[in-house]
């Protein structure tokens, strides 16, 4: 079984406002339905992620997975 490459960052929670996740800027029918894409529709919505998380209104406050690994990787070279 192949690892199906996803944005999560463990931080699930949707704004209100916008309706993408704080963490990973998917709404909740693209998280719902991530596992039924297919890679080009998941690359596409991923494209996408950058520009949505500029609109939500807060950021996470907690270090996130994605952001303690980078960390760990760093203080290890």
């Amino acid at each position: 079984m192949t690892a199906i490459e996803s944005p999560c960052i463990l931080v699930c929670s949707i704004d209100m406002k916008t309706g993408y996740c704080f963490g990973c800027g998917r709404t909740r029918d693209e998280i719902s339905a991530w596992i039924a894409m297919t890679p080009d529709e998941r690359r596409r919505v991923m494209g996408l992620l950058p520009a949505r998380l500029e609109t939500v209104e807060r950021r996470p406050r907690r270090e996130t997975r994605r952001a303690r690994m980078a960390r760990e990787r760093a203080d290890n070279v």
